[in-house]
């Protein structure tokens, strides 16, 4: 089969090993489609980094004896120009934004120069023209996950005269759209950030009360709010279990370090008395909200849904979608960096093109 080289970043194991290669994509008659689940070819423009881009990179099955050795491509948010769509609705020359789960597929991962996506865990719709790439690129996996939130915890709020909910970690990248989606049903929000967020939280996303994280005994706090609903975009057991709560759900689990798999995964993780521990305390809290013997209570996994893409395009204004830095294609190790702060407000976004199709095959 014929290819067209490309420029990617790949990993053997661990973020360590990043390093920029050359990848060969097919070319755009060569698609895989027939037979096969749809597979979009698209020139990246931009790519945006999530913590689970660094957890895939170190997942521990990449070091056993027999894992697959080769160089992996990485990062799941994306934003390009459709060279083919393959058996999908959308056409060359269409501008996308979407996201994959298995960006270690071959020619699979979105920090390279042109990628394949498997459309069995992939979703992409076309972007809207008044959003710029590096603003698109950073939607994807965040909005999805907000949205999984609010679903989850929506019959628990709704019955409820209140309507209150806390958002642990609302500037976030996941946080702060799960605030703006709370919002616009009309719940009531309590948040957690740093001090240096306060203001972002309270006058740009309208917070009811801001809680900092760093002065203040969160759980007094936020307990004092009375939420009817707990989101935890930030892991820890903090917030567990208050009294007013009806549901809590995380999209981390116990955990708070970024470097392991964090989720449903964790549910899993038995490796190390602290994981084994924090892994039958979510088993038993998951079963006891089960049977009604407290708040129910899961760590869930996004939706991949384009309907909930296509509801993202007519919520967020341009303005809406926050972008922390921007970073060269070559400067790919800089913005791993600064995701691994753990001070970036917003997306970390990486550029790869300015340019369309023109001289792609």
């Amino acid at each position: 089969m014929a290819t067209t080289p490309a420029k990617a970043w790949t990993f053997t194991a661990g973020l360590p090993s990043l390093t920029q290669t050359t990848t060969h994509p097919p070319r755009a008659g060569e698609v895989k489609s027939v037979f096969t689940t749809p597979h979009i070819l698209v020139k990246i423009n931009a790519c945006a980094l999530n913590p689970v881009d660094i957890q895939i990179m170190n997942l521990p099955s990449w070091r056993l004896p027999g894992s697959n050795s080769k160089p992996k491509p990485c990062v799941c948010d994306f934003s390009g120009t459709v060279i083919t769509g393959g058996r999908t609705e959308l056409k060359r020359g269409d501008e996308v934004f979407g996201m994959t789960l298995k960006p270690f597929e071959e020619t699979g991962g979105a920090l390279a120069e042109v990628a394949q996506f498997n459309m069995a865990h992939s979703v992409a719709v076309k972007k809207p023209r008044e959003w710029s790439h590096e603003k698109a690129a950073g939607v994807c996996l965040v909005w999805l996950t907000a949205k999984s939130c609010i679903e989850s915890v929506a019959k628990f709020v709704d019955a409820t005269a209140t309507k209150r909910v806390a958002v642990l970690g609302g500037s976030s990248a996941t946080g702060m759209y799960t605030v703006m989606l709370a919002k616009q049903r009309g719940w009531k929000v309590v948040t957690t950030s740093s001090g240096r967020n306060r203001e972002f939280c309270t006058e740009t996303l309208k917070v009811d009360e801001h809680v900092d994280y760093t002065k203040q005994k969160v759980r007094a706090a936020v307990q004092k709010f009375a939420p009817d609903a707990v989101i935890d975009c930030v892991g820890g057991t903090e917030c567990v279990g208050l009294p007013s709560s009806k549901r809590y759900v995380s999209i981390v689990g116990d955990k708070t370090g970024r470097s392991s798999m964090g989720g449903p995964a964790t549910y899993y993780d038995f490796l190390g008395p602290f994981a084994l521990y924090h892994a039958t305390m979510q088993w038993v809290r998951w079963a006891r909200g089960q049977y009604g013997y407290g708040e129910s209570y899961d760590i869930i996994l996004l939706g991949m849904k384009k309907e909930w893409l296509e509801e993202a395009k007519s919520t967020l204004s341009p303005d809406d979608i926050v972008v922390d830095s921007v970073f060269a294609f070559e400067d790919a190790k800089k913005a791993f960096e600064r995701l691994n702060t753990g001070r970036a407000r917003g997306k970390v976004v990486i550029k790869i093109s300015d340019t369309g199709l023109s001289g792609t095959a």
